[in-house]
Parts: C-alpha cells; sequence; structure tokens
C-alpha cells in the first residue's frame, strides 16, 4: 500500500452561545480575520446549503448562524451560534474521552497572549512551560476561551517543536 501525501489542514469549525462576542474575541485577541460575515442559515430543501446542513446536523435542525474567519496562514475557522447551545452547559474539559481536545495556535510570546486570553474572559490552564529549557527557546501553554473551548498556545511551529524532539 502506498503511503498517503500529507493533506493541508483546511478549517476547524467551533460552536459558541454568542457570535458576535466570540468574533470580537477571535480577532481582538487572537488576530484572527473575517472573510464572511455572519450569515442565517435556514433549514431549507430548496437550497445547497440547507440540503448540506441536513446531511450533517440531520432533520429539524432548524437555523443557525454561522461566521468564517481565518488564521495568518489561511487555516478557516468557523464559528457556528445554534439557538440551542444557549441551553446547554458550558464543555466540561475531559481530554480523555474521543473526540477534539484543543486546538493550537502559534504567537512568539506566548505569556502575552494567555494574558490577553485572560483579560478578555477566557482562562489560563497551567503556567507557561518550557520544553527544554536552556536548549530550545520552545514554550506553550493551554488556555481556554470565553466560551470554554480549549486553546494551547506554542512559541514557535510544530515541526520546529518535535522535528528534533522536544522532550
Amino acid at each position: 500500500m502506498n503511503k498517503p501525501y500529507p493533506r493541508a489542514f483546511s478549517h476547524i469549525g467551533i460552536t459558541v452561545p454568542d457570535l458576535e462576542k466570540a468574533i470580537q474575541f477571535y480577532e481582538e485577541v487572537l488576530g484572527f480575520y473575517m472573510i464572511m460575515r455572519p450569515t442565517e442559515i435556514r433549514e431549507d430543501p430548496k437550497s445547497v446549503i440547507g440540503m448540506m446542513c441536513k446531511d450533517v446536523f440531520g432533520p429539524g435542525y432548524g437555523s443557525f448562524r454561522i461566521a468564517h474567519l481565518s488564521t495568518s496562514d489561511k487555516i478557516g475557522v468557523e464559528l457556528f451560534e445554534f439557538p440551542q447551545t444557549n441551553s446547554l452547559p458550558m464543555p466540561e474539559f475531559f481530554p480523555f474521552k474521543t473526540g477534539l481536545f484543543h486546538f493550537c495556535v502559534q504567537d512568539p510570546n506566548v505569556e502575552e497572549l494567555a494574558e490577553k486570553i485572560v483579560e478578555a474572559g477566557g482562562k489560563q490552564r497551567m503556567p507557561v512551560r518550557y520544553f527544554n529549557p536552556g536548549v530550545k527557546p520552545f514554550s506553550m501553554v493551554y488556555c481556554e476561551d470565553p466560551f470554554g473551548n480549549i486553546i494551547e498556545i506554542y512559541s514557535h511551529s510544530y515541526e520546529m517543536i518535535y522535528a528534533d524532539g522536544a522532550y
């Protein structure tokens, strides 16, 4: 069997309870930029997007709002706001179950970005840690956005940190 070629990461979808607050956080704190303003999608069997969403969410989803942002390296960030989300509890941090655990952004000043996240209503989940102090300048920290989604921050690229062994 031939080894598959590496594929590019296209985007991530994040459900939030307040689309405007999420847009503000992701633009002002993480520096993502808007590529498609908030749009309401309604369950509609006559529209292509309505049918696509029925395929994904199942019949009876009703409607939701979505906005599309992008990172500096052109990775898409879809923010979803469903009416049902406000009646559900914030996600619990439980990294041991199957599923998405976190996403990571890169910033050369890990400490400063973590402070901005906290100032904007998020949380810093741990102290800033260094992978190999005195040998490599690589640092990281786990935070949460104001909606409970886990964000890891790396000081350097993923490849740079792990290519020669980080720990």
